[in-house]
């Protein structure tokens, strides 16, 4: 299959090869050629049109099952969803069925939820590099396959100590996001490049789908099976996460694609590495790689193939470039110095910021709504499962919507649009946890209870601007440093679950009346800090 995606790109280029047009890669540059064709509901199931200066596809053919570039981003968000069936786990049975049987404490709970955010805190910011170096498919399978040992394991468990390593070791699976979010990007063109990252992340982070499997499968086994309690929430972990997270891991290994060129060392093989260089951006290649393209650039001579080695140094005047970082740019391994000049260049905290107030609200309303509903509407583990889902299925639409609305600002107004939009949603998404918190707080001084249907109206409204924004946020980023595309998005979701953290403490530390401070305290963090991003400089186009 790789041969016929690098077969593909080959032919593209092949076909500016004319008296006219002489050097394919400068012709490129200067913009010979059109640009991205315009949407049509067709491209959803033809072969993925491409851009033959990066080999990526100018088209989303999700429904071409067929086609490699359909296959890699089904992967993609199948390996970030299959994690959350096991990093989500314990959330839709900790209310009645982990709590009774451990004997938890509210504290011990909350720690919990700390801890397995920590867990997959470390893993996005180490894994990263790992993706730039290695590719994200086999950073992906790796994560999945070491990810599913504690959560075989999960049914030892038999002391809040012994929670606190199983789901400490199960977030690393939480690092999914990093080679799923990178493999995308490696493969779709910056026009489209907002919608596929956004559908990854969005059918990847269905966290509802947990809570009614976790719970289902659980009540199966009480209900149908004869287990007890304190049997079936173990049992339901061997029975859901692990075989799956295995099956996937290997579907990645056999049938996915490591980049557009084919194999991962094969990467600086298409024209965009030699129209890097011309803009001043010289790749470093190691021994693996290298010897590809010695091999490519005799292909070349010989006439088999079209590719241009990046050592080629033709005359070209920069002032007539007319192309952009994303369009060139290519993986590459991280060296100190890169991650200093990563670090210290603002722009890379715009996106990180904002979805640390983003998805790591997601994050820690996943992890407290159904305790928040067990506690505020006296629900059973059941329905508030059942409820607490809507705020996780709803990604199956909302997180594509912002990768969409994304995509389409871009075309308009550039980078900047993909930043206030995001900026926006970030603050309206705070503006209803702080509504929802004095809302609660004034029917608690009132002496009544929340109402399930309000409750349940600002949760929508919070899960709207909070998971769309997510979206329009991960079609910002490819922006962001694009040589190093894995360690950014490794540095963007890593803050995300900093967020996460930094939420989870809240709800820790202020648990009472139903965690109302803790809803006012998140809605003004997510605001102050949204308004800070206002400042910060957008990164090139």
């Amino acid at each position: 299959m790789s041969d016929t995606l690098e077969k593909r790109s080959m032919d593209d280029i092949a076909t500016l090869q004319s008296p006219v047009v002489k050097d394919p890669e400068a012709a490129i540059l200067k913009n010979v050629l059109p640009g991205p064709p315009p949407f049509r509901w067709s491209s959803l199931w033809q072969p993925a049109q491409i851009n033959p200066l990066n080999g990526k596809s100018y088209t989303l053919p999700i429904f071409r099952l067929t086609d490699q570039y359909a296959i890699n981003f089904h992967l993609a968000w199948l390996g970030f969803f299959v994690a959350f069936l096991s990093w989500f786990a314990f959330p839709p049975l900790i209310p009645e069925a982990i709590k009774k049987d451990l004997n938890l404490t509210t504290a011990q709970i909350g720690n919990s939820n700390i801890i397995a955010l920590l867990a997959t805190l470390v893993m996005r910011f180490a894994i990263g590099p790992f993706v730039d170096r290695f590719g994200p498919r086999y950073t992906l399978a790796g994560i999945l396959v070491v990810g599913a040992i504690p959560s075989g394991l999960a049914g030892t468990i038999s002391s809040a100590s012994g929670l606190y390593a199983i789901r400490f070791f199960i977030g690393i699976l939480g690092a999914t996001f990093v080679p799923c979010i990178a493999w995308s990007t490696l493969f779709f063109d910056k026009s489209i490049v907002g919608a596929a990252n956004a559908f990854v992340g969005g059918w990847g982070v269905v966290s509802g789908v947990t809570f009614v499997v976790q719970v289902a499968v659980f009540q199966s086994l009480v209900d149908a099976r004869g287990l007890s309690p304190h049997s079936a929430w173990r049992a339901a972990f061997a029975v859901v996460p692990v075989p799956i997270l295995l099956f996937i891991a290997l579907l990645t290994l056999t049938i996915g694609t490591d980049c557009p060129a084919g194999k991962w060392s094969a990467r600086h093989t298409l024209p965009a590495t030699a129209a890097a260089a011309r803009l001043g951006h010289i790749a470093k290649l190691d021994p693996a790689e290298r010897a590809v393209y010695t091999r490519k650039a005799n292909e070349k001579q010989t006439g088999t193939t079209h590719v241009t080695p990046v050592e080629e140094n033709e005359e070209e005047d920069v002032a007539q470039l007319a192309t952009v970082q994303l369009d060139v740019a290519v993986n590459e391994p991280l060296t100190l110095k890169k991650l200093a000049e990563i670090l210290t260049t603002a722009s890379t905290w715009l996106p990180s910021l904002m979805y640390m107030t983003t998805f790591g609200f997601e994050l820690c309303v996943d992890a407290n709504l159904v305790n928040v509903l067990v506690a505020n509407n006296k629900l059973t583990q059941l329905n508030a499962g059942y409820l607490a889902s809507t705020f996780g299925f709803m990604n199956i639409v909302t997180r594509p919507s912002g990768g969409f609305i994304g995509d389409w600002l871009y075309k308009r107004y550039g980078v900047k649009g993909k930043k206030y939009i995001t900026v926006v949603l970030g603050f309206l998404q705070g503006a209803m946890s702080l509504a929802f918190g004095l809302y609660s707080h004034a029917k608690y001084s009132q002496g009544q209870r929340p109402s399930v249907g309000i409750t349940m109206l600002l949760m929508v409204l919070m899960g709207i601007f909070c998971e769309v924004a997510n979206g329009t946020n991960f079609s910002l980023v490819p922006h962001c440093n694009p040589f190093s595309g894995g360690t950014v998005t490794g540095l963007t979701g890593g803050l995300g679950n900093f967020g996460g953290i930094v939420y989870a403490i809240m709800f820790r530390y202020l648990p009472k009346q139903g965690y109302t401070n803790a809803w006012i305290a998140s809605g003004a963090f997510a605001m102050g800090i949204n308004l800070f991003c206002v400042i910060l400089p957008l990164p090139k186009e």
